[in-house]
């Protein structure tokens, strides 16, 4: 097991989707809730998927903006409402439901093993603990059953933050909330190229959990449950 480069962490700051707890068997889910959505309404429920798909793939085009030439916020449900010939607003309810509530009884059982025991050992350890994400996290942190253990959230559509990773101004944002500067912070994501790129860029140590090997700007962790070990706190 590959331990990180110095110090072990001042605080620790977690991504959340597929990272505190497993994306894939929620995304089996919801696809097939979105399916059985579009035989019930065969009218509506096939464009709430063309709606979601194009949701998804404007985000990615957004990662490039970071300037705080336009609201994230707004422009996340503009562009794909433009490109669909309809209302914004369509958009963000479809995303509302489809997104961010109907997949919160899912999480609980898709949450990592040994999840809440890693946090509590990281609190007891005195560590503060943040979670930065490209979407919202309390609701989800709430349905995982660890928002009582988590200091500080940070969404990148803040208008604080405004950018979403790799631009590396949520992953500072986070270390200012949590009164820790960022090279004392580590980061826990899944995805190297947006998790990792994103912490380097602010100084920050990174683990990705599930990686096949490091990297340049990460340390690849197997399990959630190696976390404690490879910081240097087991």
């Amino acid at each position: 097991m590959e331990s990180i480069e110095g110090e072990p962490p001042k605080a620790v700051l977690f991504d959340l989707d597929g990272t505190l707890y497993d994306l894939e068997p929620v995304r089996r889910r919801m696809g097939r809730a979105l399916v059985l959505n579009a035989l019930v309404s065969p009218l509506k429920g096939p464009k709430t998927v063309k709606v979601l798909k194009a949701f998804r793939e404007i985000r990615e085009d957004l990662r490039a903006i970071g300037d705080g030439s336009k609201s994230l916020d707004e422009a996340q449900y503009a562009e794909p409402a433009r490109q669909l010939g309809v209302e914004p607003e369509l958009v963000r309810a479809s995303v509302a439901e489809w997104m961010l509530e109907r997949p919160l009884p899912y999480l609980l059982s898709a949450g990592r093993t040994a999840l809440r025991p890693i946090l509590a050992a990281l609190k007891g350890w005195e560590l503060p603990i943040g979670v930065f994400s490209d979407y919202p996290a309390d609701a989800k942190l709430a349905a995982l059953g660890v928002d009582d253990m988590v200091d500080i959230t940070v969404c990148a559509t803040e208008p604080e933050v405004n950018a979403f990773k790799p631009h590396p101004r949520g992953f500072l944002v986070a270390a200012e909330r949590m009164g820790v500067p960022p090279e004392e912070v580590v980061y826990v994501g899944d995805r190297a190229e947006v998790d990792a790129a994103g912490a380097a860029a602010a100084g920050m140590r990174c683990l990705i959990l599930g990686a096949p090997a490091s990297g340049p700007h990460h340390v690849a962790v197997e399990t959630f449950e190696e976390i404690p070990n490879v910081l240097g706190l087991g």
